[in-house]
């Protein structure tokens, strides 16, 4: 289990999609503690393997620490509810910053688990949100894109003058 670096904002790979995973293997099992300990130490709540510079379709969950983690390989969105609901947003990627993004309120998503077997989960409210949030990651779409050209703007703007520190 190893932290490692996370791939910042506005690095191009965080915008490319990620692969399908065919091994389920220890590699595997390596890959999600890795993610979850740099999560953890982010900190955060959600993490792909995009985040560390893996193009695989992995992402890691930890919304309540008595349930731990949830790992998601492979995860795609079956049903999404037409209900929608306004959820504060942020990512790994682009520390100490968030806006408002409106998502699906239910969602159902089929995934595999770490050894390959196939799963469905339905969720709602906050771990709705993470499934759609991660799941766009996976497929190259860094959670600003869901903001209005004005917010993005803005909110990047924000981001690029506290990386400087000013």
């Amino acid at each position: 289990m190893t932290i490692r670096p996370i791939v910042r904002y506005p690095d191009r790979r965080l915008a490319m999609p990620a692969r399908p995973v065919t091994a389920f293997d220890d590699g595997l099992r390596a890959l999600a503690a890795d993610l979850l300990d740099t999560m953890r130490a982010a900190p955060g709540i959600g993490i792909t393997a995009p985040h560390i510079g893996v193009p695989l379709r992995v992402v890691v969950l930890e919304l309540d620490a008595k349930a731990g983690p949830q790992t998601y390989v492979n995860p795609e969105i079956a049903w999404a509810s037409p209900e929608m609901i306004m959820h504060r947003e942020g990512s790994v990627s682009m520390p100490g910053v968030n806006d408002e993004v409106q998502r699906h309120a239910r969602v159902r998503i089929n995934y595999r688990d770490l050894d390959g077997i196939p799963q469905t989960e339905e969720s709602e409210a906050l771990r709705a949100v993470c499934h759609q949030h991660e799941i766009d990651q996976l497929d190259g779409v860094f959670w600003i894109q869901r903001l209005s050209r004005l917010k993005r703007e803005r909110l990047v703007k924000k981001y690029e003058k506290m990386s400087r520190g000013s």
